[in-house]
């Protein structure tokens, strides 16, 4: 892919580098060296045409069938599906705007697998919600754009999630689930012809010996409250340990080392076909990113590149919304009805303590901005808290500018961006920090104390306490919200903002005596 334009890095200002990168406007080409990826000079600027992402710019024919899925029925000569592998980078030029928006698209629909994943929904579920995400996020009007734009974003991903072994495994599980029911919605011919691309060294049972083992293979069909419909059945035999899913499901039959795998249970061979392949092009991702890639597009992608892992998909909360201001007089009891525990364990460290560090600072700060704290308030609120500790003048002198920069009104006049959940659990609190996802950062015990005094019940501080265990912070949190307010939360929390948002709109609808569900 050639990269041709610099956009704006990022929506949310707290996500940008202070200092914007001197972008070398040459155009590069992105394309597989040995299943990973690397950018070469490909000519200059002027010399590059956007062929791909430009709305007003239809690729040439044979620049398309590059990317296309050539899939055809042997007996009407169409395409049968368009779910691609991820072979290889594919050789067109994409603008740097493309580069990332893509990204993010994919990565709000991966994001929602794992959320639907982490909250234990069942497999017809899954597969709604996949449905749903894929149509909201990737759709395009134009068959072939959709294409790209699924390879593109798949092979940035990639390379954003190939740098540590952590985020290797989280893209490796949450793309085979994507892969697994992409796959399940295609067509029975599609998924045939999809077996034969993989080149799968696997032939249809015989007539002959599908009679011999119809029996069996009628129990297992029972057992599974399925019927085996004996006249267009079509099985393979494989290697049991080729499908390590079915075996510990029961869902085949096993024979001298052998599974009987049926048509409508093929998904399970190409997912570990699939998995494998990705799995190790993951690993030579990294070793070319770390080796040439990160140094040579150090001021241009790169910045990108270690930021989308962490970014926040979400809506804007630099300024208030529908519940408008808070005034220092109501600050107290929102506090207690209404902040997330992030929020609220720094709320209450200010109180008791009058003082925070920098970072406790910024993350509450800007929490309070976003919930409709106005710059006067806020600054009669940080210098009344801190009084105890810190004199009027040395206020005004050390700490009264940070607020005002906070809210737009000083240095580059920024309307900076309350933090997300992303953020927040990315950092690393030093000693005598209170800031960070208490989820994340808190022992054990004072979490579960933490949670108690939220008014959160025993048996819920249990499920609680098993989603940080498993390291779901978002959801242990979502979790909180559900036990603080007796309502479900299907979205999920992704931002202390949006949580207190959820929260005031939960209130007010017992006070006005209406169920209400958050979705």
């Amino acid at each position: 892919m050639l990269v041709t334009r610099y956009p704006s890095l990022r929506k949310d200002p707290s996500l940008r580098p202070t200092t914007r990168p001197q972008v070398d406007y040459k155009a590069f080409q992105l394309t597989s060296f040995h299943q990973g990826f690397y950018f070469g000079n490909k000519r200059k600027r002027e010399n590059a045409v956007s062929k791909l992402g430009n709305r007003n710019c239809t690729p040439k024919k044979e620049e398309m069938e590059v990317f296309q899925s050539h899939r055809k029925s042997s007996s009407n000569n169409v395409i049968v599906s368009i779910l691609p592998f991820y072979r290889s980078a594919p050789p067109l030029e994409v603008r740097l705007e493309d580069f990332e928006f893509f990204a993010m698209d994919r990565l709000r629909v991966l994001k929602g697998i794992s959320d639907g994943l982490c909250r234990g929904k069942k497999p017809e579920e899954m597969e709604k919600l996949v449905e749903d995400l894929w149509k909201a996020n990737m759709r395009h009007p134009q068959a072939v754009e959709e294409v790209n734009k699924d390879i593109i974003s798949h092979f940035v991903l990639r390379l954003v999630y190939c740098r540590t072994e952590e985020l290797r495994k989280w893209f490796l599980s949450m793309e085979t689930t994507l892969f697994r029911h992409r796959f399940r919605l295609e067509s029975s011919e599609a998924q045939r012809a999809l077996m034969s691309e993989f080149k799968l060294p696997y032939k249809a049972v015989s007539n002959a010996e599908f009679e011999s083992v119809k029996d069996k293979l009628s129990q297992v069909a029972r057992s599974m409250g399925q019927n085996l419909a004996a006249a267009d059945a079509i099985f393979y035999k494989v290697p049991f340990e080729e499908v390590p899913d079915l075996v510990s499901g029961r869902r085949v039959f096993i024979h001298k080392g052998h599974a009987y795998v049926a048509m409508n249970q093929v998904v399970s061979l190409v997912v570990t076909q699939f998995r494998s392949y990705i799995s190790k092009a993951l690993i030579l991702t990294n070793r070319k990113w770390t080796s040439t890639i990160r140094e040579q597009e150090k001021d241009r992608l790169t910045p990108i590149v270690e930021a989308l892992c962490t970014s926040y998909l979400g809506p804007d909360y630099s300024q208030p919304q529908e519940f408008g201001e808070i005034s220092i007089k109501d600050i107290d009891q929102v506090a207690k009805t209404s902040f997330p525990l992030c929020m609220r364990h720094l709320f209450e460290k200010v109180k008791e303590d009058h003082h925070l560090k920098h970072g406790g600072r910024m993350q509450l700060g800007l929490f309070l901005k976003g919930v409709g704290l106005k710059l006067d308030d806020a600054l009669a609120f940080w210098k009344a808290e801190f009084a105890p500790k810190v004199s009027a003048e040395r206020f005004d002198k050390e700490y009264a500018y940070n607020i005002r920069h906070n809210y737009g009104r000083e240095g580059k006049r920024t309307d900076y961006t309350p933090y997300s959940c992303q953020k927040i659990i990315s950092v690393t609190p030093g000693i005598g920090d209170h800031h960070g996802c208490p989820y994340r950062h808190f022992s054990e015990e004072n979490l579960r104390a933490a949670l108690v005094r939220m008014g959160v019940s025993s048996r819920a501080v249990e499920d609680v306490m098993d989603k940080v265990h498993n390291r779901h912070y978002q959801l242990a949190c979502t979790l909180t919200f559900e036990a603080v307010h007796g309502s479900s939360c299907d979205a999920g929390i992704n931002h202390p903002n949006q949580y207190f948002i959820d929260s005031q709109r939960v209130l007010q609808s017992k006070v006005n005596g209406v169920q209400f569900t958050l979705i």
